[in-house]
């Protein structure tokens, strides 16, 4: 077999690899991360490098110009090695996160009176007579009987872990120990108590535990004290799995190839690892004190948390391997807390509603609301449920990762440097903006897309097809070499030193992702029989929910054209959900029950979506009586 030598710049790291090897595969061997957000398969030009010199066969050069191509560009992921070569690694992408998560317990208030003993972990303090000549009953049965005869704790049972520690701890206590017992957990009412950990002498001022939501851009811990129920810590960054792949099916065909599944459940735990040892410092406790976990996540990251492989999601006709996942050891994946605590992984409905809609619909409390009530979580994917607790019905159509800056040539995620939100005037062209952190402007994140889309359309920039006018008395729109474009921010004014714009294919991918989010929820109430004007509430859900300005939303026809004050914005409902499922046993079952009582709609095999997503790609819609409030504006224009 042939090998060639490559090196990397400016690393200047050297690695030897066969023929026919990946440029990316080759940089890993190196120990060199880089960025793959389509998951390898070439779409997204962010894994661009440049070949200075030495043999290289392109097997796509999508997303590179001929310019580019000259200059020596190629993608790491569809590049292959045919000789000696020497390879310069442009900087990567920097991940912020600008947290929306409040630091402070006071901002988490449960919607019931707390109970401590609504949940199955306890600690138990107990002093045991020393063992003698007299009476040498061994240390686990001297254990069980005090713990019979104090607590009325029968037929317990211990981990082996903790059975090995168990000697060493009771002399250590000096015959006083604090045994932290699972008790009649939700799962298995009936079963028998079970020690998890042994401490020496009296441990009972805290008992930790954490709630997990693994959302597909990013991770959210928080760290809770069962004795009170209030959170003590919160931390969140973006999951490391972005690397490999912006949305889950990029991430489930990266999971199919060799050790991509492995890796990407390396990554997500690797990520959860360092927000759970984040949260531990701030309380200045080791991640070892925590020993229960719940985990609200959608059911592609489940079952990559888990080490499951995914693949099945993505093929006809769409089945998950698992939708409720046995309850498991902390020890089994890896996980940074005690290696006996128990992970509850919430119940997920399908392979495209998981459960961390099952989680939110609870925790929006959209079972305790009047009337009819709409749930949405918009990210990648948008998920939407339809009800009111009577009957549920749920469906989730993938918008694409434009809304995430992915598939935008100036998109970005919601971090320092990203345009938030643009105006335009009327009457000039001209864009103003706000950014992210009051810094010159790298890229637009989601809300600014929205934002810009709808300012364009109501100053009339763009027709009702998403049509750019080449002909308005302004400089800001131009033939650019992705074809019509508009210029919000000039090169001089941005941190790039290049003209931030929005081209025609943009606008194409961003008309797509908001047509089939309204298409989604318009399928899902025609197959009961009702419209959007009969929705009391719309609960959104979810990180960029919170960013979403409604009436610039509702312009280019993402959101239903209801009164304002029908519009409530949660944040994200999937890690709250799983911490009121931490803390009370009746919330763990009434997730269970939610899911069990949720329909799901498979949209592709609905004959109706396919009507709905053409007429919703338009501005904006092909039906303006469903936007009574544009139309007026349209008019005064």
């Amino acid at each position: 077999m042939t090998t060639h030598r490559l090196r990397f710049l400016p690393l200047d790291r050297e690695v030897e690899v066969p023929t026919g090897t990946l440029l990316s595969e080759a940089a890993q061997q190196a120990g060199i991360d880089i960025l793959m957000p389509c998951g390898g398969q070439g779409r997204c030009g962010r894994c661009a490098v440049i070949v200075e010199g030495g043999e290289v066969r392109r097997r796509s050069t999508q997303r590179l110009s001929p310019e580019d191509v000259a200059a020596g560009y190629a993608l790491a992921c569809q590049t292959v090695v045919e000789g000696d070569v020497v390879i310069t690694i442009p900087p990567q992408e920097r991940i912020e996160r600008r947290l929306k998560e409040g630091k402070r317990a006071a901002r988490v208030e449960l919607p019931f009176p707390y109970d401590l003993h609504d949940q199955p972990l306890r600690k138990f303090t107990v002093t045991l007579e020393p063992p003698s000549l007299q009476d040498q009953t061994d240390d686990w049965s001297r254990l069980r009987r005090e713990l019979a005869r104090r607590y009325d704790l029968r037929e317990v049972q211990i981990s082996l872990p903790a059975l090995r520690k168990l000697g060493r701890v009771l002399r250590e206590g000096e015959w006083t120990v604090t045994a932290v017992v699972e008790l009649d957990a939700w799962d298995r009412p009936e079963g028998p108590p079970r020690i998890l950990d042994i401490l020496p002498g009296e441990h009972l001022e805290s008992l930790w535990a954490a709630a997990i939501d693994i959302g597909t851009t990013s991770n959210v811990v928080w760290l809770v004290d069962l004795l009170s129920g209030r959170v003590m810590a919160q931390a969140a960054d973006y999951n490391g799995q972005i690397a490999r792949g912006e949305d889950v099916i990029s991430r489930i065909i990266y999971a199919s190839k060799g050790d991509g599944l492995q890796e990407l459940q390396e990554l997500v735990i690797g990520t959860l690892n360092r927000l759970l040892e984040k949260v531990a410092r701030e309380r200045k406790i080791s991640t070892d004190e925590i020993y229960k976990v719940v985990v609200a996540g959608n059911s592609t990251m489940i079952h990559l948390f888990a080490g499951i492989p995914p693949g099945p999601i993505r093929l006809m006709p769409f089945i998950t391997t698992v939708n409720q996942l046995p309850v498991f050891p902390a020890r089994e994946i890896g996980l940074k807390v005690n290696p006996e605590a128990t992970v509850d992984c919430l119940p997920g409905i399908a392979s495209y509603v998981g459960a961390d809609i099952t989680a939110g619909v609870v925790s929006s409390e959209m079972c305790g609301l009047d009337g009819l009530a709409l749930f949405l979580d918009i990210g990648t994917n948008g998920e939407m449920v339809l009800g009111d607790c009577t009957w549920l019905i749920a469906c989730a159509c993938s918008a694409g990762p434009a809304f995430e800056g992915a598939g935008v040539v100036h998109g970005m995620r919601a971090t320092v440097g990203a345009i938030e939100e643009v105006w335009i005037n009327a009457e000039t062209y001209e864009a103003t903006y706000r950014v992210i952190g009051g810094e010159k402007p790298r890229g637009i994140c989601g809300s600014g897309l929205i934002s810009l889309m709808a300012e364009m359309f109501i100053t009339g920039v763009l027709d009702k097809s998403g049509n750019i006018h080449l002909d308005l008395p302004t400089e800001r729109v131009r033939e650019g070499k992705h074809g019509p474009e508009y210029v919000v921010a000039w090169a001089d004014d941005t941190a790039t030193g290049e003209d931030i714009v929005i081209t025609a294919v943009d606008i194409d991918n961003l008309m797509r992702a908001k047509a089939a989010i309204y298409a989604g929820f318009s399928v899902l109430a025609r197959s009961v029989g009702l419209t959007l004007a009969d929705v009391s509430r719309v609960l959104i859900g979810g990180a960029f929910g919170q960013y979403i300005n409604v009436e610039k939303a509702i312009q280019i026809g993402m959101l239903p054209d209801l009164d304002y004050d029908r519009f409530h914005f949660l944040g994200n409902t999937s890690v709250r959900g799983a911490y009121m499922a931490l803390v009370s046993r009746e919330m763990r079952r009434r997730v269970d029950e939610v899911g069990q009582m949720m329909t799901y709609l498979e949209l592709s095999a609905d004959n109706t979506f396919f009507d709905e997503f053409n007429a919703a790609m338009f501005l904006p819609h092909t039906d303006m009586t469903q936007f009574p409030s544009v139309a007026v504006l349209l008019e005064g224009r």
